[in-house]
């Protein structure tokens, strides 16, 4: 089991080839930095005192290319070194992340994310990096040593063993600083564990702490650690000081010790300049290497207290085995399954179920009824092998469940919670979940294919998802370089869309008739009745925009739009000064609650009737309003029909002067092309809903819907539906659409056996009778079925009912059966 993996192991594991060149590589670099130091020597003694330059060049060239090959060395070396530090943290992390994945969900209940990710990260990060040089790191400063102190001895032995004479010393002391330091930095790492799990707590339960304004409580928290982590820390720096205080401390008594008696005996002429030259600058070049080792020792210790506490931390064995043995396939169920005096504890204190029998035949279906805390879903998280029952048996086609592997369970078990996890990613890449990681089995033992695009549709239809997928698929923006067919195809429908349903929907539709005012349009989209291609046209933009503005003065409209803003801010501000706090009123106004204070003071201003007052920056902020002005939406002003006739003069002129002078800055709303900017619904429509009309947009969708499948391009549709992204968890679905997905996400892999607990509690009325109809209808007898169930009505039509109280079954039986007993499932049934 990885947790149980010594620390080196890593190293040796699988770069045996990789360290081999690496020590290679460390041998030729040692050569070339001692190499040097003789040359040193030879300069001074050789070539200096006897002024020989031919010498002088000889030597220099050979120092200044010994330098330079010790150093591309030494690059390659950092490389290499880097190299094999990410691929062990690669590795590490993935086959640690793997095991994480397979550990009890009990664990995952008491052990926060922040945790878990933390390790996974930051604390790996540390281990791996250090690993890289486990090796090198010593190995090249060892050897080092050893070369320097040879060629020290080989100058003077007995300056050799006096420059050495103080390493003992810090031996000693450095290690038992080191010591206390890491026994700090244990304490920092799980302080540090601590402040992450409060800070992502707090995030995940941030409503409740918006809810309860809990902000005080939840900053004391933090405040709590992030105080003891600061203690900690100034602690540690006090060692971490201390260490380096000691290292510069011994690093400066070295040379003092060769000045004195070097020199001493560079007097006496017991030593020659040259030598002692190159004595000084090898003894220098020793305490690099000693200092390395010194940071080694203290990294070492820092990542065997991380890497104890990773490993001691996730040290769980899995509950099952993942995979069967490579010799045969998972298994191929038949879905029945027999309980013998199941019993459930957490801890072997808490009973959470006890003595628990079932028997079902192949097909069946049970409903799992009971009072609140009863043990329904765990009873359907056992049987799907969530959890490891403590006593008893639980049998599928006569195995016991828990020799069963994780795939066997897989491969034959859907299973869909009340609350279901939605992954970040498409909702295809979510109902195909199950097929994207392990090889499956069909129910006769075939490897079962991807499901098609026809099965995916047929499951969708079938559990009331299709109309989401396909609601999403019209609302989706086409990218030109991948969809430009698909587009031309939406134009052509779009044509005939208005020819066959324009008549009918003009109350329903704002079309886009570049001859009409658009009342569902900003007073910008009805100005320029297209989509800029350049920053200098964005909406936010046109007010300060020279030639917009220019033709807006020529149609004469340029004074009347800054009054419109006038008005709108107006308004606004004196009808929404008491409301800021709630942002719903200020959907019926073009000004945003963050802007409400500069409209505010533009406003103030506007008051003292000193227009000549307003800045340039208020002009522009005014008719910056009056263009983000909707008349459908905005009910502040309204606007004369006169004023809007100009309106349609100005988008005249305004495309006429871009179509001549910059053609390519714009993108004009033409019906022989495809709008970009909007989705396909809009496109097709050519445009917008009336909002005024309450069941607009489901006609309209209805139509479309129609013509989509009248012209075969529903299934394009419902493909570019399925690519929507979810979000983090889903969070772009409902809680209705989220069960819906989960629901065929489970029925796609035709499963033998269906746990479903309370998989519908989210779901409408509606919504909830077609899935039981899809259950007790096409799904009866092709697999068993177990159904946590709470709405009591729903049951009548399943072949068991179990009534569980307090962890055991006290009923079972039909739903004629129980009620004719009065029983508490009769006493349920009267209290709904």
């Amino acid at each position: 089991m990885i947790s149980k993996k010594p620390l080196f192991s890593w190293v040796f594991e699988r770069y045996i080839g990789m360290q081999a060149l690496l020590f290679l590589m460390i041998l030729t670099t040692i050569f070339f930095r001692v190499f040097p130091l003789e040359m040193q020597k030879r300069i001074v003694n050789s070539a200096i005192a006897f002024k020989r330059l031919d010498a002088l060049l000889l030597y220099s060239g050979l120092f200044i290319g010994a330098m330079l090959l010790a150093g591309i060395l030494k690059f390659l070396i950092n490389l290499l070194q880097g190299y094999i530090a990410q691929k062990i943290l690669l590795d590490m992390r993935a086959r640690l992340y793997d095991h994480i994945l397979t550990l009890p969900l009990s664990f995952f209940r008491r052990t926060p994310a922040g945790m878990v990710i933390t390790s996974l990260t930051s604390e790996l990060s540390v281990i791996g990096e250090f690993l890289g040089g486990a090796i090198a790191v010593p190995l090249i400063n060892i050897l080092t040593l050893v070369a320097f102190a040879g060629y020290l001895a080989y100058l003077n032995p007995l300056l050799a063993i006096a420059s050495f004479a103080i390493y003992p010393i810090e031996i000693i002391i450095i290690p038992m600083l080191q010591k206390r330091f890491n026994h700090l930095n244990q304490h920092r790492i799980d302080v540090t564990r601590d402040l992450s799990n409060v800070i992502g707590e707090a995030i995940s339960g941030m409503h409740e702490i918006h809810g309860n304004a809990g902000y005080g409580l939840e900053r004391g928290k933090l405040l709590r650690f992030a105080g003891s982590l600061f203690s900690v820390r100034i602690r540690m720096n006090v060692y971490k000081f201390l260490i380096k205080f000691a290292n510069n401390f011994f690093q400066s008594l070295g040379p003092f010790i060769l000045f004195l008696l070097g020199g001493y005996l560079t007097i006496q002429g017991r030593f020659d300049i040259g030598a002692l030259v190159a004595f000084l600058s090898a003894y220098e070049k020793l305490y690099d290497p000693w200092k390395e080792l010194m940071d080694y020792y203290q990294d070492l210790q820092d990542s065997r207290v991380r890497y104890k506490q990773i490993m001691d931390y996730f040290d769980i064995r899995p509950e099952f085995e993942i995979a069967p043995p490579a010799e045969r396939d998972p298994y191929a169920l038949t879905g029945q399954i027999e309980i013998k005096e199941m019993s459930y504890s957490v801890d072997s204190q808490t009973h959470i179920l006890d003595r628990i029998s079932l028997d079902l035949e192949s097909g069946s279906q049970l409903a799992v009824v009971g009072v609140s805390g009863s043990g329904k879903s765990t009873l359907a998280m056992i049987v799907g092998q969530l959890y490891s029952y403590n006593g008893g048996h639980v049998l599928m086609d006569g195995r016991e469940l828990k020799t069963l592997t994780k795939l066997d369970v897989s491969h034959n078990i859907g299973y869909v919670a009340q609350h279901p996890f939605i992954f970040n990613g498409t909702i295809q890449e979510n109902l195909l979940y199950a097929f994207q990681s392990t090889r499956r089995t069909s129910n006769n033992g075939d490897i079962a294919a991807m499901p098609e695009g026809e099965e995916v549709l047929r499951v969708l239809r079938e559990v009331g998802f299709a109309e989401d997928v396909l609601k999403i698929g019209f609302d989706t923006i086409l990218n030109p370089d991948k969809h430009s067919d698909f587009a031309q195809r939406l134009i052509e429908i779009r044509e005939l869309f208005f020819r066959r349903c324009g008549v009918e929907l003009a109350k329903e539709v704002d079309f886009l008739d570049r001859d009409s005012f658009q009342y569902y349009s900003s007073i910008s989209d009805n100005l320029t009745f297209g989509y800029p291609n350049t920053a200098q046209y964005e909406a936010e933009a046109l007010p300060r925009n020279a030639l917009f503005r220019e033709v807006l003065d020529d149609a004469r409209v340029l004074k009347p739009l800054l009054a419109l803003g006038e008005e709108l801010a107006t308004q606004t501000v004196f009808l929404l000064k008491d409301l800021r706090e709630d942002p719903f009123f200020f959907e019926m106004s073009p000004i945003s609650v963050d802007e409400f204070e500069k409209y505010s003071d533009i406003v103030a201003r506007l008051g003292k009737g000193a227009r000549s007052r307003l800045s340039a920056a208020d002009g522009d902020a005014l008719l910056g309003l009056a263009l983000r002005f909707v008349p459908a939406q905005h009910k502040m002003a309204a606007l004369s029909p006169a004023l809007e006739d100009d309106l349609i003069v100005a988008r005249h002129r305004f495309m006429e002067i871009m179509t001549s002078r910059d053609p390519a800055a714009f993108t004009f709303y033409r019906p022989t092309e495809y709008l970009y900017t909007f989705n396909i619904l809009t496109n097709i429509l050519f445009g917008h809903a009336r909002a005024d009309h309450p069941q607009a947009m489901e006609l309209i969708r209805q139509r479309v819907a129609e013509m989509a499948r009248e012209e075969n391009i529903i299934d394009e549709i419902m493909a570019l539906g399925l690519q929507f992204r979810v979000g983090s968890m889903g969070d772009k679905l409902s809680g209705g659409q989220k069960q819906k997905l989960a629901i065929a996400r489970a029925l796609l892999k035709n499963p033998r056996i269906l746990i479903m607990d309370e998989a519908t509690a989210s779901l409408d009325n509606a919504s909830q009778a077609h899935i039981l109809q899809l259950l007790g209808s096409r799904m009866r007898g092709k697999c068993t079925l177990i159904a946590v169930v709470h709405r009591l009505e729903t049951v009548k039509d399943f072949d068991l009912i179990a009534v569980m109280r307090a962890g055991g079954i006290v009923e079972s039986g039909r739903y004629d059966e129980l009620m004719g007993k009065k029983g508490l499932f009769y006493e349920l049934v009267q209290g709904m």
